[in-house]
């Protein structure tokens, strides 16, 4: 599938998340999600999951103690002044796990927008919003970029038998963004971006299942607002 439609079906499944009223609709959304981003190579994939998922469970532990909801206590606290008694309800752990679901579920579209599409061709698919899609590729590749940039100087200091710990890793790491900057900013003017004469390379013809796709994005969306 061309990233296009591929990346319409990560938004959709992220929206009909948020839409979403039922727990189980929204623990499918990120079950599908997460057994999507494990196609992603083992190093680059652990640490989005691991940073999507640890986020959502410490949401799911937070809310109970913050939220005053319900009335089928669990567990009831001490009262601690401010900001009262604790206690845990039912109907709290439920809306904590249902807010965690949801945070879950658009940590992993993005996991996967971020490992498995490719940005190249992403943006040259969206030709009439060019300089709006730069941006938005280059951010999001940040993190990738830097990742590989990382595993590349570890194992080039292992090579010489140096270990830098992961603070110090982060002069060499900005120094080599500051140049992978300007590398990208004379391709660009090289290229001729911003011109009104640009040449465009070829893209191959959108398949059937593109297509479909675009419909199912569609549909999962008009699901998410009417039935889920």
């Amino acid at each position: 599938m061309s990233p296009a439609p591929a990346a319409a079906l990560l938004a959709a499944l992220a929206v009909a998340a948020l839409l979403s009223t039922s727990l189980w609709s929204v623990g499918a959304i990120c079950a599908l999600l997460l057994l999507v981003a494990l196609r992603a190579p083992a190093q680059r994939r652990w640490p989005y999951l691991i940073g999507t998922l640890s986020t959502a469970l410490l949401f799911v532990v937070l809310t109970p103690f913050v939220e005053v909801i319900g009335t089928h206590v669990l567990w009831s606290g001490p009262t601690i002044p401010v900001i009262g008694r604790l206690d845990v309800t039912t109907e709290e752990l439920r809306n904590g796990l249902f807010q965690g679901l949801r945070l879950a579920a658009v940590g992993l579209a993005f996991a996967v927008y971020a490992l498995l599409l490719d940005h190249d061709r992403l943006l040259a698919a969206a030709g009439w919003a060019r300089r709006s899609t730069v941006a938005v590729a280059l951010a999001t590749r940040l993190v990738p970029l830097l990742e590989r940039d990382a595993r590349d100087l570890r194992v080039a200091l292992r090579g010489r038998g140096v270990e830098l710990g992961p603070v110090r890793q982060l002069s060499p790491l900005l120094a080599g963004s500051l140049e992978r900057g300007l590398n990208l900013a004379e391709a660009m003017e090289a290229r001729g971006y911003g011109r009104a004469d640009r040449t465009r390379a070829p893209r191959p013809p959108w398949t059937l299942l593109d297509r479909l796709g675009l419909v199912v994005a569609v549909a999962i969306v008009v699901v998410g607002v009417l039935w889920l």
